[in-house]
């Protein structure tokens, strides 16, 4: 086995490289068949969701392998190389297996448990069979990750220590009430109808929203979709066209997306003037241009309480300029031109000054102002001590009214929208933040065992698959051998019988399966032992077979791989 896989996710990168190097589906495709058309690898397979991109080849040289895979990944994910590296994690053979195993099981996801990535395994298998880019090592793989994966989920409690991403926003969004309370009446747009946003769809169809909104650039999709939640729920769902999102956000309480657009599909402006005119009635903040209320603004300059505090009379106990006979404002970076007058004490104590306030606007003011604290600091002795400003209090931001999840990689809402007034915004940034926060169940070290087992059984069959064509062709070469032997025995005694002929070929037969049964079988066991790979070459050169012979054997077996489908 030379399983490599070559991959980032939500454990090894931030969000916004995830974002970047997040593929399309033709992009999947041509990392695929460059992958396979590239000299180390032989198979490919790649699975790319929301928080990983991975991908997995079957190599015949490990360094050379990494290298290509990373290169690939880099010039197909339009990430530099270099600032892709840092962020790559590699895994070769076991380790590889047992990496697959535990995403299957949910246990490198997001969201400990979550089963969605059962299905996007099972589509990324189904990729690489329809281009014939997975052969026997990768279906082997994916198709046991798959079983794995149900294994766990069925015999262990991962499923409650886990639940779908969609799930786990919805709670964040909430605010820590239970989600069923939270969006029962509330009038829901989910933009998309793939995997996730039709996940997101019934979910919320589910926790009993007044009404489901589907918008998609395909109308027939989002038409089947709202058709299923109609039938299998009491709220009721429509269709919309695409072109009619931001009308809809404005009648909109919660909205999901989750698209395959490569570019924004919600931008700050669009949820701005949704929410225009939303604000609850008692707030007073209203979003400003760049969506923060004004009156968090305030302090920023010398107007109000800072000022005050800043203009009294010169004592030791406040600052020592006439702030009103210079320029508003002074810079701490002035304190070097006093240099003369006590440098030490000046190095000591520095300047007294606001952070809040403003530079001066011109090296003419600067000058003003160092000359003025000079001139200060010469009538009172020195500089005093620098005193800590007054803490702003800054408006509390008003009740969201418009609650937004976007779980789309790259990202579909505008980051921006994060400082909207009236507004909260859950994406997979922040639900990496609080996934790393989130307890773990019991039952997660139940599954670790099982994908320890797991990884161990497939181990030992693929050592003792590695085996089969060299044992095949031994049996081969034996057959050939005895009906080279029955040949010419019939050419020394021309006048046997077909009854001596077939009772004499029947013995030679018995006399070399029972030769071959016990060195075969033992060799099996060998094999699938740690280390065991080297008994298929000891048998080749005991028995003289030919390379050619096991090598045609084994593509044959690779040809048929390649037409099973998914489990």
């Amino acid at each position: 086995m030379s399983l490599l896989v070559v991959g980032l996710s939500h454990r090894s990168a931030p969000v916004s490289v995830l974002e970047r190097a997040a593929l399309s589906t033709d992009g999947q495709i041509k990392l695929l068949q460059d992958t396979v058309a590239a000299e180390p690898a032989t198979e490919a397979a790649v699975l790319a969701t929301c928080n990983r991109i991975e991908l997995y080849a079957d190599v015949d040289k490990f360094h050379a392998g990494v290298a290509e895979l990373s290169t690939l990944l880099a010039q197909h994910s339009g990430v530099g190389l270099d600032e892709l590296t840092p962020y790559l994690y590699v895994h070769y053979e076991d380790r590889a297996v047992h990496h697959l195993f535990s995403v299957a099981c949910g246990l490198d996801s997001m969201v400990i448990g979550e089963g969605q990535i059962l299905g996007q395994i099972k589509d990324s298998l189904a990729r690489a069979q329809d281009l014939h880019t997975a052969g026997r090592l990768l279906n082997d793989l994916f198709q046991q990750a798959l079983r794995v994966g149900k294994r766990a989920h069925t015999e262990t409690g991962i499923d409650r220590a886990g639940q779908s991403l969609v799930t786990f926003g919805l709670e964040q969004l909430s605010g820590g009430t239970a989600v069923q309370d939270w969006v029962r009446g509330k009038k829901a747009l989910v933009i998309g109808a793939g995997s996730m946003s039709s996940l997101a769809a019934a979910t919320l169809a589910r926790a009993g929203v007044a009404e489901v909104v589907i918008a998609n650039r395909t109308a027939d999709r989002a038409e089947r979709l709202a058709e299923i939640l109609n039938e299998g729920t009491a709220g009721p769902a429509r269709a919309v066209p695409m072109d009619a999102v931001a009308d809809e956000l404005t009648r909109a309480d919660v909205a999901v997306s989750c698209t395959g657009a490569t570019g924004l599909v919600l931008g700050a402006e669009a949820v701005a003037a949704a929410v225009g005119g939303r604000v609850p009635e008692g707030s007073d903040a209203q979003p400003g241009a760049d969506g923060v209320p004004p009156s968090s603004a305030a302090g920023a300059t010398l107007g109000g309480a800072n000022a005050r505090s800043l203009t009294g009379p010169v004592t030791e106990e406040n600052c020592p300029l006439d702030l009103a006979a210079i320029q508003t404002g002074f810079s701490v970076m002035g304190e070097a031109a006093v240099a003369g007058m006590d440098a030490a004490t000046l190095e000591q104590h520095a300047a007294w000054v606001d952070n809040g306030i403003p530079r001066p606007h011109s090296p003419a003011d600067e000058a003003d102002a160092i000359a003025a604290l000079a001139a200060a600091a010469a009538a009172v002795g020195r500089i005093p001590e620098r005193r800590r400003p007054e803490p702003v209090v800054e408006a509390p931001r008003p009740e969201p009214v418009l609650y937004l999840l976007d779980l789309a990689m790259p990202r579909d809402i505008d980051a921006a929208v994060h400082r909207l007034g009236g507004v909260r915004l859950v994406d997979i940034e922040s639900l990496a933040e609080a996934s790393a926060d989130a307890p773990m169940a019991a039952d997660v070290d139940q599954v670790r065992r099982i994908v320890s087992d797991e990884v161990a059984a497939f181990g030992a069959a693929l050592r003792a698959a590695h085996i089969t064509p060299t044992v095949v062709a031994l049996r081969t070469m034996a057959a050939d051998v005895v009906a080279g032997e029955i040949a010419r025995l019939e050419g020394r005694l021309p006048g046997l019988d077909d009854k001596h002929r077939s009772e004499i070929t029947q013995t030679v037969k018995r006399v070399v399966d029972k030769l071959l049964h016990a060195p075969t079988v033992r060799v099996k066991q060998l094999a699938a032992e740690p280390g065991g790979a080297g008994y298929a070459d000891a048998l080749r050169t005991l028995f003289d077979l030919d390379p050619e012979t096991v090598a045609a054997v084994s593509r044959a077996e690779d040809s048929t791989e390649k037409d099973r489908g998914p489990a």
